[in-house]
This record gives C-alpha cells, structure tokens and sequence, in this order.
C-alpha cells in the first residue's frame, strides 16, 4: 500500500489525444464534490497537463523533511506532478530506466494526506510507466478513455488488455468526443463515429461509464484551469463526469467486496 492512500485509480488509454487528462481533473473534482478526499498523481513525465488544467503552473513543490514532497493543494485536490520540479520549458530527455524511477518517486514519496481516491493520470500506451504501475503499486482499478475513432479503440484494446494480464480490473469505458453539436445551427454530427465505446465495452464485459460530446466549452475551461466540474457545475458536462464518478465509486466497492470476500467452512472435526 502507499502510505496515506486507500484506493489507486489508473486513468488510462491506448493513445494520446483522446482527453484523457481533462477527464482525470474533471473526475477527481467530481469525486472531491461527494465528500472524498482526492489526489492526482500526473505520471506522464515527457508532457505532464495536471498543473495546467489545475490553474498552478507556477507552483514548485516543498521538501522539508528532505525526503517527501509536500503535494500541492489545489481546488481542494493534492497534487503532484513533474512540472512542479522542473522549468515547463525544460524537456526531460530520459531513456524507460530514469523515467519508471522518477515515477516510483512521484508516487511513494509524496507525503498524501489521508486520501481515499488517487487518480493516476497515465501517459498513453502500455510502456514503461503502465508496467511500473502494474507489478509495483497495488493499483484498486483502471478507468479506460477513448474516442470512437477506430484508431483510438484498437489501442484502448490494448490497454485493458495490458490491464487484464496484471490482474487489474478495469472499471469501466469513457467515450470522450462523442458528438459535436454546432454551436450556430445546432447540428449534431459524430465526428470521430459512433458505437466504438459501446462496442469496446461490450467485448470486455466492462460497463460504458458516460460519453462526452466534443465541446468548445471543455476545453476553454481546461485550459483556463477551471475543468468543467467547477467552471459550469450545472452543465451537462459536469452532470456526466458526476454520474461518472459514482459509477466508478459502485463498481470500486463492488470488486473490493469481491475480492475481500471470504467463505467460511465448518467441519466435524
């Protein structure tokens, strides 16, 4: 276990590009809003966004112990990420070895506070990092994000596959873009396609936990570092990244009980 950490949430996907770290931000705050204490750990070292999407891309993270980083509070989330210790201009040129330490680092020797969820936002594909995670840190679930363009599903095939051979359940499917409605005629189109997500979830027995329209509003207020959770909290984005979060809650509890379950037996003896 990590100290001062109940539950590991990878938030995952096949391929870069699919939003995955707008939805790990938006879904830590959705989890914050029912009364859980949240972290957000940003494993992606070559192109950490969390202090982006977070509002605190100045922040340079403390050591006063010189042995624990004190994670940054921010929007009532504890956060750690690479880009509180290094220049946002400063690229990290590093072969697999020096980035599974760094993240190792990240992880175990960040002094969380009392979290009950920490939300792992996975650079993309099924390298290093994901292999770290996977044999090291006693991962609770998995959360895979994609698009229903074809490209995306085949390789968030092989995220829940990779998932699926370390023994580590995958929660659930967020189809991010669905459908884009034209904010002048009020046109609906599905962009990227349709069905993919329904279609991966159907396959690997996982639920389909929510589907996000491709809107200009998400991403102004990501980059504007207020995600949609806080920027429009009556908004249908938010309203889905909320029933998202309670699902994942649902399905967490659910496969903990499974797995903590024991079958007690009496004998005549």
């Amino acid at each position: 276990m990590i100290k001062g950490v109940k539950h590991i949430i990878a938030v995952a996907s096949g391929k870069g590009g699919v939003g995955k770290s707008t939805v790990t931000a938006n879904l830590a705050l959705a989890l914050a809003a029912s009364g859980a204490k949240v972290g957000v750990l940003d494993a992606d070292i070559y192109g950490p966004s969390q202090a982006l999407l977070f509002g605190v891309g100045d922040a340079r993270v403390q050591s006063p112990d010189q042995k624990h980083f004190q994670p940054i509070e921010a929007l009532g989330i504890q956060l750690m990420s690479m880009a509180f210790l290094v220049d946002e201009h400063t690229p990290m040129v590093w072969r697999g070895p020096m980035v599974s330490g760094a993240f190792q680092q990240l992880l175990t020797q960040t002094a969380w506070q009392d979290l009950d969820y920490l939300l792992i936002d996975m650079p993309p594909g099924t390298g290093d990092i994901q292999l770290t995670l996977a044999q090291r840190v006693p991962v609770s679930g998995a959360v895979i994000v994609t698009t229903p363009q074809d490209l995306a599903l085949l390789d968030a095939r092989k995220g829940i596959e990779m998932f699926r051979k370390v023994k580590v359940p995958v929660l659930g499917i967020i189809e991010n873009m669905s459908l884009h409605t034209c904010s002048q005629c009020g046109h609906t189109e599905a962009i990227f396609g349709s069905g993919g997500g329904e279609q991966v979830a159907e396959t690997y027995q996982a639920p389909l936990l929510g589907q996000l329209p491709l809107a200009m509003s998400i991403r102004l207020q990501a980059d504007q570092g207020c995600p949609s959770v806080l920027a429009e909290p009556e908004g249908l984005a938010a309203d889905t990244f909320h029933h998202m979060a309670a699902q994942i809650v649902a399905e967490l509890t659910q496969k903990t009980q499974a797995a903590t379950k024991v079958q007690i037996q009496f004998s005549d003896d």
